[in-house]
């Protein structure tokens, strides 16, 4: 079935869809931005370890989410084809296949350390990220589940209370990051450490939160009722679609890892500047993950429908507010790149001078590529919305790892650019993954007969 298009109504749909999305994403980063910023006020190595230890835990969460990503075109599809019994079964399996992929990287999180060694970061840096992740690398079991149960509502329209659920969860994570890291209320003071045990508290409590108000809010589909009985075929379903999105969630995260691998060659003041920088530029990513998630949602519908011309006009209403928001974002940047920096070093802190100097400079970078960066997310999440993963997985293999991260080591070393030229070839593999992708959609939108 066709329908007119009607880009004021797409617009309202998608917003209405993607306000509560962004907001939980951004509550979500603020949990990760409360940690980096008391942990660069306790001090500039523990924001350092902490900076090289969450991208190695994000490297394989990002990795894992690909089922929970899932799981989201597939239930939107599903609720549009009026089949309730799908919608049971595919998130049920999304749930099996994140704890099975938890299982299986956890090993790594405890013994980390000797990965930190291996990719030859400083012995005192290593040491410390090993501790955090320690404890925080259990963050991944809740963490995933939390991710499928996001999808599932999502999908559902059902935002509201992931938005508020997270935002709870950034002031309990504030208040317990704010008692054992620097030892207040009369709890010893643990650095790194605390941080890890309050991510592990507070994100075990919110899967807690949401399972029970799945429970009591969608009793249709009774999601935890012998949820231990195995259904092969939606398995199988779920990891078709959702392992090529992990592996294209890699591909982009470990071009970002692999940048602050390099950073950390640079030394302890590099890799704490990139690591702030990254959290900032993260925040405008969340935005768009929002709006890319809600796009998902809208196009899985369309999809499910055959509306063709709906899918086309309601994907070319996300691609344009997505768009307007990156040129926002990047004259933000641009403007007052020191005062966003402020916020995350202590005034007493000896190296602050150095590091603002080298996050301004990381930063001015980070404004280039925020419409691509924009680009390639809301592409991912049109394709992923009509099925399409395996190719995009290619793409993204390419443009990261075959462009990006060559031409961030070329700039950054052999060229003499340090990190402003490790972030200039993070810009480079992000283009590059913007306009191959954008171009895949709408060619399969030509081709896509209604």
């Amino acid at each position: 079935m066709q329908s007119a298009p009607s880009y004021r109504r797409d617009a309202r749909s998608l917003l209405s869809l993607g306000m509560p999305l962004i907001g939980s994403h951004l509550a979500q980063m603020a949990i990760q931005l409360t940690d980096s910023i008391m942990l660069g006020w306790y001090g500039v190595e523990a924001l350092a370890a902490q900076v090289l230890a969450h991208m190695f835990f994000f490297t394989f969460f990002i990795v894992g989410s690909g089922f929970a990503f899932a799981v989201m075109p597939m239930v939107a599809t599903a609720c549009a084809e009026g089949d309730e019994r799908q919608v049971r079964r595919i998130t049920r399996m999304g749930c099996w296949a994140s704890l099975a992929f938890a299982a299986l990287v956890l090993p790594f999180m405890v013994g980390s350390e000797t990965v930190f060694l291996a990719l030859a970061q400083k012995p005192a840096t290593s040491t410390l990220a090993a501790d955090y992740l320690r404890i925080a690398g259990w963050v991944i079991v809740p963490a995933l589940i939390m991710m499928v149960l996001k999808s599932y509502l999502a999908a559902l329209e059902r935002t509201q209370v992931v938005l508020w659920l997270t935002v709870g969860g950034v002031v309990l994570n504030a208040c317990v990051n704010y008692a054992l890291i620097f030892g207040n209320f009369g709890f010893p003071e643990m650095g790194v450490r605390g941080a890890a045990i309050a991510s592990l508290g507070v994100t075990s409590l919110s899967l807690v939160a949401l399972c029970i108000y799945v429970a009591i809010a969608t009793p249709e589909h009774s999601l935890f009722s012998r949820v231990w009985r195995p259904d092969w075929e939606a398995l199988r379903d779920v990891v078709r679609l959702g392992w090529p999105i992990g592996v294209t969630n890699l591909a982009e995260t470990g071009l970002f890892a692999a940048s602050s691998v390099m950073m950390g060659w640079l030394g302890t003041l590099q890799l704490a500047a990139h690591g702030i920088a990254l959290q900032l530029v993260s925040v405008t990513f969340m935005i768009h993950l929002g709006l890319s998630n809600a796009a998902t949602v809208r196009a899985g519908q369309s999809f499910g429908r055959r509306d063709r011309a709906g899918l086309r006009s309601g994907a070319l209403v996300a691609a344009v507010i997505s768009g307007g928001v990156a040129l926002i974002t990047a004259a933000i940047i641009l403007v007052m790149p020191e005062l966003l920096i402020a916020g995350f070093l202590s005034p007493s802190e000896p190296d602050r001078a150095a590091v603002m100097v080298i996050g301004t400079g990381l930063l001015a970078a980070a404004a280039v590529f925020q419409l691509a960066d924009a680009g390639q997310v809301m592409a991912l999440g049109l394709l992923r919305a009509v099925r399409d993963t395996r190719a995009p997985m290619i793409i993204a293999g390419i443009s990261y790892w075959v462009i990006g991260i060559p031409a961030s080591y070329t700039l950054g070393f052999p060229m003499g650019l340090g990190g402003i030229g490790v972030w200039i070839g993070l810009a480079i593999g992000l283009v590059a993954a913007s306009v191959l992708l954008g171009v895949r959609f709408w060619r399969w939108t030509d081709r896509w007969a209604a």
